[in-house]
C-alpha cells in the first residue's frame, strides 16, 4: 500500500470498504504526518489524538459487525476552529476563547460524526475569521506548504495548508467573504462555499451572519462533493436554513458533463490588477471547457466594483454586534476581576487583551457605521449595493448557467508583506466576495501555476441559489481536462515537506 496520506477521500474509502486497510490505520497514519510536519506548516491549533483513534475504532468496529456506515467512514477531516465541537477546544483563533470547550456540537461537526468522518483536529484561522492570509491568528500565522514564507489564504489558511500538506484529505471551512475559495486558490487545492443556508449555520461562531457560510474543502471535486452532501441539509436550528433537497452535487461531480452549457466569463472580475500569470490560466482554462463542449459568453455585473466597499461596511457591522456577546461575563476570557471592580471595567479590559489588532479594527468601523446619524449613509446604503449585486447575478444567469472568474487577483504573498496594508489585504477578496453578498454558490479549483513564481492560481465557478450541482460539474470536466494536461494532480509538484511528499 502506498503512502495512506496521499490517498483522496475516494481512494481511502474503497480501500476501507474492501478492509484492505483499517480506520485506525489512516487515522494514525495522518496523525504521524501531522507530528512530523505541523511545527512548520502550523495548520492546527489542536490536534485530537485519542478522539481521532476512538473515532475510528469504533468505525473499524462497525464494519466488522456489518452495520451500514457512509461513503466516508474512516476517512479522516481537519476542522475549522470556529466550528463548536463538544468538548474539544474552540477557539476562533482568538486568545478570548482559549481554553473554551464547547458543551454541544454544531450541526456540521453532528453530521459528521452520523457520516462517521474522523476529525483529527481544529485547523489555524485569522481571528473570528476576520483575514485574508490566516496571519491575524493570535496563536501565529500558518504557512503555505508551496512555499513556507507565503500565506495560505484566510481565513480558513489552517484548512487549506492541512489539505495540501497532506496532513488531510478533507477539511471544512467557513466562507464570509472569500474564506474557503481564497485558500484553495493559493494552496492548489479545492475549496466550495455552498448556497447560503444550504448548509447550518448552527454552532458556526459567528462573524457576519448573514454572509458566514460552512463549506467543504478537499483536493479533488468529487472528494468535495462528497462531503457536501455529507454536512448539507436544512436544520431545523438555524433560521436561515433552507428547507429543500440537498443538489446533487455527488452526481454532478461524477459525470463532468458540460455540453450545451453556456459559460459566463464575468467582464468585471478579470482586468486590471490582476497578475498575469492568473489572466493566462484562467484564459487558459476557458479554453478546456470550450473544448469540452461548453459554449463561453461574457456576461457584465456593472455593480460588482462596488461589491468591496459595501463588504467592508455590512460585515464589520454584523460583527461589532455578533461580537458584543465577548463581554467576560459568561464565558471565555476575564481579566481585572479584583475587589471593587465594575463590570465595565472587567470587560473593557477583557476586551483590549482578548482581540486582536484586525478585529479591534472592523468592530470599531462596524460601531460606527450602525451608530445613530450614520446608519442610513453607511450600512442602509451598502444593504441597497447588495440588492443591485443581486440583481446583477439574477441578470447574469439569464445568459449563463454559470459564472467564471479568477479567484483571487494574485497568488500567495509573503507572510508580513500586507500586514500593514489592511486596504491592499482587502483586495484580496475583490473576485470572491459577490458570491457572498448574493448568498449564491461559488468553487475554486486549481488551474496551474503562475509563470512568474510558480505558485497555485484558482480558477472561480459560481452558480445560482440552490443550484450548487452546476459548478461541480463544471468543476469536474475542467480538473479532468486539466488532469490530462498535467499528466498528474498539481499538488504533486509541491516541494516536498519534511523529507516526505
Amino acid at each position: 500500500m502506498s503512502d495512506l496520506t496521499k490517498l483522496s477521500a475516494v481512494e481511502l474509502s474503497g480501500e476501507l470498504t474492501k478492509g484492505s486497510i483499517s480506520a485506525v490505520e489512516v487515522t494514525k497514519a495522518h496523525l504521524d504526518r501531522i507530528n512530523s510536519l505541523d511545527k512548520a506548516v502550523q495548520s492546527f491549533l489542536h490536534v485530537d489524538n485519542a478522539g481521532a483513534i476512538k473515532q475510528a475504532e469504533e468505525v473499524d468496529k462497525n464494519r466488522k459487525e456489518n452495520k451500514k456506515v457512509s461513503a466516508l467512514a474512516g476517512v479522516p477531516l481537519a476542522l475549522k476552529d470556529v466550528m463548536a465541537q463538544k468538548g474539544v477546544p474552540t477557539t476562533c483563533g482568538s486568545k478570548i476563547l482559549e481554553g473554551w470547550r464547547p458543551p454541544y456540537d454544531s450541526t456540521v461537526v453532528a453530521n459528521l460524526k452520523k457520516n462517521d468522518v474522523v476529525i483529527l483536529g481544529k485547523t489555524n484561522m485569522d481571528e473570528f475569521a476576520m483575514g485574508s492570509s490566516t496571519e491575524n491568528s493570535a496563536y501565529g500565522p500558518t504557512h503555505n506548504p508551496w512555499d513556507l514564507t507565503r500565506i495560505p489564504g484566510g481565513s480558513g489558511g489552517g484548512s487549506s495548508a492541512a489539505l495540501a500538506a497532506f496532513e488531510a484529505p478533507l477539511a471544512i471551512g467557513t466562507d464570509t467573504g472569500g474564506s474557503i475559495r481564497q485558500p484553495a486558490a493559493v494552496t492548489g487545492t479545492v475549496g466550495v462555499k455552498p448556497t447560503y443556508g444550504g448548509v447550518s449555520r448552527f454552532g458556526l461562531v459567528a462573524f457576519s451572519s448573514s454572509l458566514d457560510q460552512a463549506g467543504p474543502c478537499a483536493r479533488t471535486v468529487l472528494d468535495t462533493a462528497l462531503l457536501h452532501e455529507a454536512i448539507a441539509g436544512h436544520d431545523p436550528k438555524d433560521a436561515t436554513s433552507i428547507n429543500a433537497p440537498v443538489p446533487q452535487v455527488v452526481a454532478a461531480a461524477k459525470s463532468g458533463d458540460v455540453k450545451g452549457m453556456k459559460i459566463g466569463v464575468v467582464k468585471e472580475l478579470n482586468g486590471d490588477g490582476y497578475q498575469p500569470g492568473v489572466r493566462a490560466r484562467f484564459e487558459e482554462s476557458l479554453e478546456l471547457l470550450a473544448k469540452a463542449g461548453a459554449e463561453i459568453v461574457e456576461v457584465s455585473a456593472p455593480n460588482f466594483e462596488y461589491a468591496l466597499a459595501a463588504y467592508y461596511l455590512i460585515a464589520p457591522s454584523e460583527c461589532s454586534s455578533n461580537l458584543a456577546r465577548f463581554d467576560a461575563m459568561r464565558y471565555g476570557l476575564r481579566v481585572g476581576d479584583v475587589d471593587g471592580a465594575s463590570a465595565e471595567s472587567v470587560m473593557n479590559l477583557t476586551r483590549e487583551i482578548g482581540f486582536g489588532k484586525e478585529v479591534k479594527r472592523r468592530i470599531i468601523l462596524g460601531t460606527y457605521a450602525l451608530s445613530s446619524g450614520y446608519y442610513d449613509a453607511y450600512y442602509g446604503s451598502a444593504q441597497k449595493v447588495r440588492t443591485l449585486i443581486t440583481q446583477d447575478f439574477t441578470n447574469a444567469f439569464e445568459k449563463a448557467d454559470v459564472l467564471v472568474s479568477p479567484t483571487c487577483p494574485t497568488t500567495a504573498f509573503k507572510i508580513g508583506e500586507k500586514a500593514n496594508d489592511p486596504l491592499a489585504m482587502y483586495l484580496n477578496d475583490i473576485a470572491t466576495i459577490p458570491v457572498n453578498m448574493a448568498g449564491i454558490g461559488g468553487m475554486s479549483l486549481p488551474s496551474g501555476l503562475a509563470e512568474e513564481d510558480g505558485l497555485p492560481v484558482g480558477f472561480q465557478i459560481m452558480s445560482p441559489v440552490m443550484k450548487d450541482e452546476r459548478m461541480y460539474s463544471v468543476g469536474a470536466a475542467l480538473e479532468a481536462a486539466l488532469l490530462t494536461k498535467w499528466g498528474a494532480p498539481l499538488l504533486d509538484k509541491a516541494p516536498v515537506l519534511g523529507g516526505a511528499r
